[in-house]
């Protein structure tokens, strides 16, 4: 794929990123993340060319490497990943943007003591298991708005934006729907918060519909 095909191939993606975002308000503002864990540093490259600046990885040592290598751009890094207690400060050394899956009360207190430590604060999306799946990570949804306020008041250090979490992994929409659909009830409900991070590239019009308003795509944006 050249270049200009590239370009047409993602302003389709887009377009249908603007749809989904109409359906819900001409106001309503949807930021994508493009999840590059799966592309190399010259696919990013080829993304950032054609104007995409925000980009996430799942794991400490990928997301180092790479905005090592592509330092001279004026990139915006997420982590998206599962955080281990022993890799938070190679984290904090690289100092991401966001830090989006912030999924138990232990983390957060050793984040903030690691924080605190370094004299630092980070943004970061508490995940929220709105599905109730055994795969997935983060806060049950009965606990999320208690979690999150406790988080808020004995962790200062981690300046909390909203939350995060994954559709349900099915293949009956209604399902899918009524995942989205409670984590953005939990997110209406906090106060001060700002970011609800929902979608990926196979459910991101669903989850825009819902309320979404930050949109993580890995493969559709990397034609993969």
């Amino acid at each position: 794929m050249t270049q200009e095909e590239y370009k047409i191939y993602i302003d389709d993606v887009l377009r249908r990123v603007e749809s989904a975002r109409l359906r819900v308000s001409d106001y309503h503002i949807v930021k994508i993340i493009a999840i590059s864990k799966y592309s190399t540093s010259a696919e990013i490259e080829k993304l950032y060319a054609i104007g995409q600046r925000a980009f996430g990885e799942n794991k400490v040592q990928d997301l180092k490497a790479k905005a090592n290598e592509l330092e001279e751009l004026p990139l915006e890094w997420h982590f998206v990943g599962n955080l281990q207690k022993n890799k938070i400060n190679n984290l904090l050394d690289i100092n991401p943007t966001l830090f989006h899956s912030l999924d138990s009360i232990e983390l957060a207190y050793e984040l903030q003591k690691k924080l605190k430590a370094k004299e630092m604060t980070l943004d970061a999306l508490m995940q929220i298991n709105s599905a109730k799946e055994d795969s997935k990570h983060g806060f049950m949804p009965e606990v999320a708005v208690e979690a999150y306020e406790k988080i808020k008041k004995e962790c200062p250090n981690i300046n909390l934006k909203g939350v995060m979490s994954i559709g349900a992994h099915s293949q009956d929409k209604n399902i899918i729907k009524k995942s989205f659909e409670t984590t953005f009830d939990i997110y209406k409900s906090l106060d001060g918060a700002s970011i609800c991070s929902m979608g990926m590239s196979g459910d991101f019009e669903l989850a825009i519909e819902c309320g979404s308003n930050m949109i993580r795509l890995g493969s559709i944006m990397f034609n993969k």
